[in-house]
């Protein structure tokens, strides 16, 4: 299988060299590494090159490096039943260089980057319709950053007297404690009815 899968890793860098960055093969997975201003095409010759079909876009997902200055992954796992493999589309991109849509090529991708937009923040060039997906209207940050803090920014709650749902800072009823797990059977001192007993049978 890693052979076929060299094969095609190598003879879509050859087809479109302008386009690949790297192609590797992790877990027995054919992943391509690509640009934003290529994304676009590399995704179309892949779905429709006969020796690839890769004609269903099983997801869009976002991967958060804080370290780096490209600190955001954009992942495409795409599907080809035809020669029942599967290849895995990687672009590096920042909150502020958004990534050329995909709804042109797969209907799909509307609810997937709609959803690494809001968990993410990161933005898709001449996406249809980019608003939230998953989170209230309002809501502040985006969840899947690995800055985020994790109470959030804000609480939501019903007031009674406005009859409405308001939004607060958060506000924590407590100061943060550390918890002692030692089982409490461990953590007994006092001698419990029925002791005494056990250390006669001890002693005998």
């Amino acid at each position: 299988m890693d052979l076929a899968l060299r094969d095609l890793g190598d003879y879509i860098e050859a087809t479109l060299p302008d386009a690949v960055i790297d192609v590797a093969i992790v877990r027995e997975e054919l992943i391509i590494e690509t640009k934003r201003d290529t994304i676009v095409r590399l995704l179309a010759f892949l779905r429709d090159d006969v020796n690839c079909q890769f004609k269903q876009l099983m997801d869009v997902c976002g991967v958060d490096y804080p370290g780096r200055e490209e600190r955001f992954d954009v992942v495409y796992n795409l599907l080809s039943l035809s020669h029942n493999r599967r290849i895995r589309v990687k672009v590096k991109t920042s909150e502020a260089n958004p990534v050329p849509t995909v709804t042109g090529l797969f209907n799909s991708a509307n609810w997937w980057e709609r959803e690494t937009w809001d968990l993410f923040g990161i933005y898709f060039l001449d996406h249809p319709d980019p608003r939230r997906i998953l989170s209230d209207y309002g809501f502040e940050g985006h969840a899947l950053r690995k800055d985020f803090p994790l109470t959030g920014y804000v609480e939501v709650r019903y007031d009674d007297e406005q009859k409405r749902v308001v939004y607060e800072p958060v506000e924590l009823q407590q100061e943060f404690r550390s918890f002692d797990f030692q089982s409490p059977w461990e953590g007994i001192q006092a001698q419990l009815p029925g002791d005494e007993k056990a250390e006669e049978q001890e002693r005998t």
